[in-house]
């Protein structure tokens, strides 16, 4: 039998080809059906190795994904923020596969990923213990260490809810049936003979997660969030890079733990949060109401020199004001609301249908507003600048309150300026620089910022706010300060600037903060006559250094783990006797130091000098101040410093006048050179 003839070459076909764009715009050519693995693979060994998964035309894919025919395509490394959030994803899956093998019968329900790791909810009648951490954290070695391929599958929604129900996973059957739609498709990925139900994506393999993870603690949690459904038990954990940042970061949670504040607060004897008040209400002691002080007298000495008014506005106001203003809308549901009600005059109190109501104030813009408005203004009054300490409460759901960090009765360094719009860049300038200095002076020398721009949910026209955000960001180069742009996060009124300090220990919390307003001025009717005569809006500078005073004092105590710097430490020497014949001389060398100024107690008790040292030194007083029987003859103080086993012997007019230096607050000591 002859030979087949050939085909001609004008007969041969070609597979399609996917056109893949690289992050440095470079174009490559792909067979079709190649995946983001197979871009790695073509570049380099070493970055296939390294690869978790790709951005595809800006979506984070599993990294073996079908590429469709024209890919912009990124290779996500545990170098980058989506590979450690993938890191902690399939950590947490992870977790579950091996909670489920140890502990049959328990049901999985969600496990997302949070800052600095992750949790999974857990449905299981016998309580888990913290002891269960050590073999499940094994069980997960295993489990990465047997490198099973973790693979992608699309079920149909039915065929998903009967599979999780007859395995006994009635929470999962449950989250399918409410949240996909009828007749669409769901993704479910397995690992080994486990499987979960995940939008993804995951890391190729288990192999792939570095065993830098550690169980942290247990908690209870509802349903749902909802108090009316099952409890379930909370597992968290934390996932890193390798073994050197989980080390790290354990580090920092052991020293955090060791500067709680609100462990720090008891210690010290600052304040409490318990007792007959709203929670996340503080009671100052009067240790920690001279902390306060300290920082509102500085703070109100720094106001007064950059030239700003102090003025003190209501608590309640009418209602109809926080819906002009746009914040009924807003924060209605976490505003406390009073009735307008007549008192009787025997006691009782009668609520008419038709009262008003009010509204006690959540942030103090409006109320300031309404100063600016009383009586005309010029526009040679501007900027006219408007400081309060102004007391403000917001009800926070109580599982978001934490020790003073977050509160519902709180105060706030807050302060609003109403300039020209040719006025925006200087006062932003001059704002700036008034935060970086006053942040030095508490020892925070890392602050980065962030522009904030226009939320979904928002007051004014696009063409407000494209000024607005136009306009702070001009503001935000000419200050010279590096940026970086937050899409989203303005607030309702008004694109943002936050400031964001880092603490001892490498925290970062978000404090000053500075907001541009074209909204509550148009819709509070605020105006000054300009230089024609006529009526102007002014432009509304939102602005904090501290945020809230609270917030603030809960950070310090942490920065300097409770034992403050000499000018705001509310107990500043402590003259410790060694006998009681220097008693008399211990009390002249007290009343010495007040008179300089000094925040100053006696120690005249009948108990051993060591002990006296320790004791004042858990109080982590700045200054002892020792003295026995030689010091009072030759009128000397032996000066020992908190965590110093040193000791200074000076005279008491060397330690009155070098103490009362050294206890300036900066501001101060600047201004006497």
């Amino acid at each position: 039998m002859p030979a087949p003839a050939r085909p001609p070459e004008c007969e041969k076909t070609t597979r399609p080809m996917i056109q893949v764009t690289l992050p440095d715009g470079s174009k490559r050519d792909y067979e079709d059906g190649a995946s983001a693995l197979d871009v790695a693979e073509s570049i380099s060994k070493s970055l296939a190795k390294k690869a978790l998964a790709a951005r595809v035309n800006g979506e984070l894919r599993d990294l073996t994904r079908e590429l469709p025919a024209e890919a912009a395509v990124e290779i996500v490394t545990a170098k980058d923020a989506d590979g450690l959030e993938l890191i902690r994803h399939d950590a947490a899956h992870v977790l579950a596969q091996a909670v489920q093998e140890l502990f049959p019968g328990t049901q999985v329900t969600i496990g997302p990923v949070i800052d600095d790791g992750f949790y999974y909810d857990f449905a299981r009648e016998e309580p888990f213990s913290t002891e269960d951490f050590e073999a499940i954290e094994k069980k997960m070695a295993e489990i990465v260490d047997a490198d099973y391929p973790i693979l992608r599958e699309v079920w149909e929604k039915d065929d998903a809810i009967e599979t999780f129900k007859s395995i006994g996973e009635d929470y999962k059957a449950q989250i399918i049936d409410d949240i996909i739609p009828p007749g669409e498709a769901i993704t479910v990925y397995r690992q080994g003979n486990w499987y979960d139900l995940c939008r993804g994506p995951h890391l190729p393999s288990t192999g792939k997660l570095p065993k830098a993870f550690k169980l942290m603690k247990l908690a209870g949690a509802y349903w749902r969030g909802d108090h009316r459904n099952e409890m379930l038990q909370r597992m968290y954990g934390t996932a890193w890079r390798n073994e050197q940042e989980l080390k790290a970061y354990l580090t920092q949670i052991e020293e955090a733990e060791k500067r709680d504040h609100r462990k720090l607060a008891t210690q010290l004897d600052l304040f409490h949060l318990d007792g007959e008040a709203a929670a996340g209400s503080v009671f100052w002691h009067p240790k920690g109401y001279q902390v306060w002080l300290q920082i509102e007298a500085y703070i109100r000495r720094r106001l007064g020199a950059e030239g700003y008014n102090e003025i003190k506005t209501p608590q309640l106001m009418d209602s109809a004001q926080w819906e002009k203003s746009g914040h009924w809308g807003k924060f209605r549901e976490n505003m406390f609301i009073v009735p307008d009600f007549i008192p009787d005059g025997e006691g009782e109190v009668k609520i008419p249908s038709d009262s008003r109501l009010m509204a006690i104030k959540p942030m103090n813009c409006p109320a300031h507003v309404e100063v600016f408005k009383s009586g005309q203004k010029s526009y040679r009054d501007l900027p006219l600048r408007l400081a309060e300490f102004g007391c403000c409460h917001r009800n926070e759901p109580h599982g978001a309150l934490h020790g003073i960090m977050r509160v519902r009765q709180f105060t706030q360094d807050d302060a609003h300026i109403f300039c020209r719009e040719d006025q925006i860049i200087s006062e932003t300038e001059r704002f700036c620089a008034l935060l970086q200095s006053v942040y030095d002076d508490f020892g925070f020398e890392k602050v980065d910022v962030k522009l904030s721009t226009r939320p979904d949910m928002r007051a004014g026209s696009d063409a407000v706010w494209d000024r607005a955000e136009h306009d702070l960001e001009e503001a935000i180069k000419a200050t010279g300060l590096p940026y970086e742009i937050m899409p989203g996060e303005g607030a309702f009124y008004g694109p943002k600037l936050e400031f964001q300090l880092t603490d001892a220990i490498g925290r970062v919390w978000q404090c000053g903060t500075l907001q541009l307003d074209f909204v509550l001025p148009e819709r509070l009717g605020a105006d000054y006559i300009d230089e024609s005569g006529d009526k102007v809006r002014p432009v509304m500078l939102h602005r904090a250094i501290l945020g809230s005073m609270e917030r603030f004092i809960g950070i310090l105590i942490e920065e300097f783990a409770g034992a403050f710097p000499l000018w705001l430490a509310p107990v500043q020497v402590v003259v410790a006797t060694i006998t009681s014949e220097a008693d008399a001389y211990a009390k002249e060398a007290a009343e010495a130091l007040r008179a300089a100024g000094l925040r100053v107690e006696t120690d005249l008790r009948n108990e051993k000098i060591n002990y006296k040292v320790r004791e004042h030194s858990v109080q982590k007083v700045p200054i002892i101040a020792v003295v026995g029987a030689r010091e009072a003859d030759e009128r000397k103080l032996a000066l020992r410093r908190f965590g110093s086993k040193a000791q200074e012997i000076v005279t008491l007019e060397e330690a009155v006048s070098g103490l009362a230096a050294e206890a300036l607050a900066p501001d101060l000591k600047r201004a006497v050179g």
